[in-house]
């Protein structure tokens, strides 16, 4: 599985991105999808994560009730809609695939990983 992530860019803080994760081949729906973020000077973090049919979510504390994670298996697309962006938020922010059921924080369990897109929020 190839993953091309893009809908970075520079924002104002309170606004609003949608970022977008296009999955090459006819296997996009075996898999979970999750997507991380890595500040400069900062380890990588997990952001958000759904289950491979859409069934299950899961979100860092720090986006919770900000940012939402969505898929159309039929676009082989997975979303994340970052609502209400805060300056903290900046990051690259990646996209990965997990050969599994349900939706996971843990990046071991991820096997495919996009190349990443910035999303820098100015205060």
């Amino acid at each position: 599985v190839q993953l091309q992530a893009s809908g970075g860019g520079l924002v104002q803080a309170g606004g609003s991105l949608r970022l977008s994760c296009a999955a090459s081949g006819r296997t996009f729906s075996r898999y979970a999808m999750g997507w991380f973020r890595q500040a400069p000077g900062k380890e990588r973090e997990f952001v958000a994560a759904i289950g491979r049919i859409g069934g299950s979510t899961y979100y860092a504390d720090s986006v919770k009730g900000r940012f939402t994670i969505s898929r159309d298996n039929a676009k082989n697309t997975v979303y994340l809609q970052m609502n209400s962006l805060k300056p903290e938020d900046t990051a690259v922010y990646y996209c990965a695939a997990a050969a599994q059921d349900t939706a996971t924080h843990d990046w071991r369990r991820y096997d495919y990983w996009g190349q990443g897109t910035l999303v820098t929020v100015s205060s």
